[in-house]
């Protein structure tokens, strides 16, 4: 998965804010028109949406409510537009933050490690309807607390954190139950059953938990 998805028209800006934030260590992909950037998010998805307001055909406001229909994924709006009524709406679109044009870089990557810092380095772990607390042990879907094993925990905790990644049977079973488990690889097999059963809406049509033919499996927030 893409750290940050950049959706921004304008290429002098798209290519100083791509290259500073790959110095901090993020993989970035840059979209230039609305339309792009709901393409490309709804097949790779991102950990954090930088939007700008004034783009070419679909506006940034059209796609920060396209992007908050599917995910609660983090969009941070950068834009020229200064009026009170472009940044309230922005926000009420479900904008986690609203920058003026131009902007401080220096500041601008602080609020970008602080949203990664609190997204995605908590004990809470989020993805569509489902929510894990990694301290507590907890799964939430819809809010409702589901009720796990040990392993079923652990597998979708591994998944989680993995979001987007194709895993090997072979990886999967050695992390959860170890290399050197007497238990049978076959295991797998049924524990993932089981957590499609808790956490898909349809089991036999899952959208979470992905069997990628030949090699393994795949989380997808859904």
């Amino acid at each position: 998965m893409t750290d940050i998805l950049i959706i921004e028209d304008n290429k002098d800006i798209t290519d100083i804010l791509r290259d500073f934030l790959k110095m901090e260590g993020y993989s970035v992909e840059v979209c230039n028109t609305g339309e792009q950037g709901i393409a490309f998010f709804e097949q790779e998805n991102a950990r954090l949406v930088i939007l700008d307001i004034m783009l070419q055909g679909m506006d940034g406001f059209s796609v920060c409510k396209k992007i908050r229909e599917r995910s609660n994924t983090p969009v941070l709006i950068i834009s020229a537009k200064t009026e009170k009524e472009d940044k309230l709406n922005g926000l009420i679109l479900g904008a986690d933050d609203y920058i003026e044009k131009p902007y401080d870089i220096d500041i601008l990557i602080a609020k970008i490690q602080g949203i990664f810092k609190r997204r995605y380095q908590s004990s809470e772990l989020i993805s569509g309807d489902i929510k894990l607390d990694k301290q507590r042990r907890i799964v939430y879907r819809k809010e409702k607390t589901i009720t796990m094993t040990t392993k079923e925990f652990e597998l979708l905790q591994f998944f989680m954190e993995n979001s987007g990644k194709t895993l090997s049977k072979e990886l999967i079973f050695n992390k959860i139950w170890g290399i050197d488990s007497f238990s049978e690889p076959q295991t797998l097999t049924v524990h993932i059953k089981w957590l499609r059963e808790k956490i898909e809406e349809q089991p036999k049509a899952p959208k979470h938990i992905l069997t990628v033919w030949g090699v393994g499996y795949r989380f997808e927030e859904g």
